[in-house]
């Protein structure tokens, strides 16, 4: 059985750098450091950015459009994030910053040889899940119930991994509920979306400190081009590689983008109130879902929020009402809610035994328990 041994050209500034780097790739294994002078295409170039970045970034895109090279590595000792967006445009698939790390490297050629040999990690990629959290109207605490159940998710699940994708497309609030200051948001990968891949993707998330990645919506209005729906076909094909779980903050709008991310769901959770408007437009959302075919009638999810057990509106009235069964109950509880909203904090982290946290663990469990633990544990909620 032949081995494939793959051709790498360092254009370094650093002889320390260059030597460093030498060194990882023959403990790598199955790869030639082409030396100078050597005019054979490189399956891979490693390439140091210097002072004049914008050019030699226009450089690198020339190569790779001309198919003068296979793939593209660059290192610099600039980390800005503009650096990094525009490494992303001209389609580098790593990004190392210096002083560089031998592990880091040493897991790029290892992707680098997966993917040259064919199999792009098919074997281990994951199947994730998506669910979109949609509001029946504004609010209902759409983005309240995604965050919690984001963090409640990967609490209740071990091992899992979990990523909360803000799709309210002006002024999205995840990062307030989550206490973050993202240096990227999707509004600045939407331009060249083709070139996103999830190395880069990595590396623009935020990973918030319970473990929940995050990849937040631009926070003011700045012209950034808006997610289209073959944006967003792809964007979700690769988190549902790279996580077990995709939660998505809906919001409320219904455009053509939006309605592409309800179909790519595998479950909607649509989210309502006892309130006689909420309602009504929850049974207009459903039947509109329905009707148009975006989404399997089994797959969407009733939960109600904020119930108080001596509403005028009685749980049978509601589902009566939107001609579908209530998923889930989430009771009303402003103070420790408000308090968890004000304090930037999932309620995990600031209400650890409080009923409500409770209720979104045992929501979270009901997402991904086996359909007969799923009834059991929801008609215990449920119970009148």
């Amino acid at each position: 059985m032949s081995v494939s041994i793959y051709s790498i050209k360092l254009v370094l500034k650093s002889h320390k750098l260059s030597k460093k780097l030498v060194e990882i790739i023959r403990a790598a294994g199955g790869f030639e450091v082409l030396k100078e002078g050597d005019t054979r295409k490189p399956d891979l170039l490693i390439f140091e950015l210097g002072k004049d970045a914008e050019k030699e970034m226009g450089l690198i895109g020339s190569l790779l459009d001309a198919d003068e090279v296979g793939e593209v590595f660059l290192t610099s000792d600039v980390a800005e994030p503009a650096v990094l967006m525009q490494a992303i445009r001209v389609g580098a698939k790593e990004f190392f910053t210096q002083p560089i790390k031998a592990e880091e490297i040493r897991q790029a050629l290892h992707k680098f040889k997966e993917r040259r040999k064919g199999s792009a990690l098919k074997g281990e990629c994951k199947i994730g899940e998506v669910i979109s959290v949609f509001g029946s109207k504004g609010g209902v605490g759409t983005t309240t119930v995604a965050v919690n159940l984001a963090v409640s998710m990967l609490q209740v699940q071990s091992g899992r991994s979990v990523v909360l994708l803000d799709m309210n497309t002006l002024f999205g609030e995840i990062p307030l509920f989550l206490e973050m200051s993202p240096q990227f948001h999707w509004g600045e990968i939407t331009k060249n979306i083709q070139r996103l891949d999830n190395t880069f993707l990595t590396k623009i998330l935020s990973r918030h400190d319970t473990g929940v990645q995050v990849l937040a919506s631009p926070s003011y209005l700045n012209g950034h081009v808006r997610p289209t729906p073959k944006i967003m076909s792809h964007l979700l094909e690769l988190m549902r590689g790279m996580f077990d779980y995709v939660i998505i903050d809906a919001g409320q709008s219904t455009d053509d983008t939006s309605l592409r991310v309800l179909e790519l769901s595998d479950t909607l959770i649509l989210i309502t109130i006892l309130s006689l408007p909420c309602l009504a437009n929850t049974n207009k959302l459903i039947k509109s879902f329905l009707d148009l075919g975006y989404i399997a009638k089994d797959r969407i999810k009733i939960v109600l929020n904020r119930y108080l057990k001596n509403s005028e509106i009685s749980l049978k009235d509601a589902e009566a009402g939107i001609s579908k069964e209530l998923f889930w109950i989430i009771p009303n509880d402003f103070t420790t809610t408000m308090s968890a909203i004000n304090k930037g904090k999932p309620l995990p982290q600031i209400a650890s035994k409080a009923a409500i946290t409770k209720n979104f663990a045992e929501l979270a469990n009901a997402l991904t328990m086996p359909e007969a633990k799923q009834e059991k544990k929801k008609w215990k909620m449920f119970k009148r």
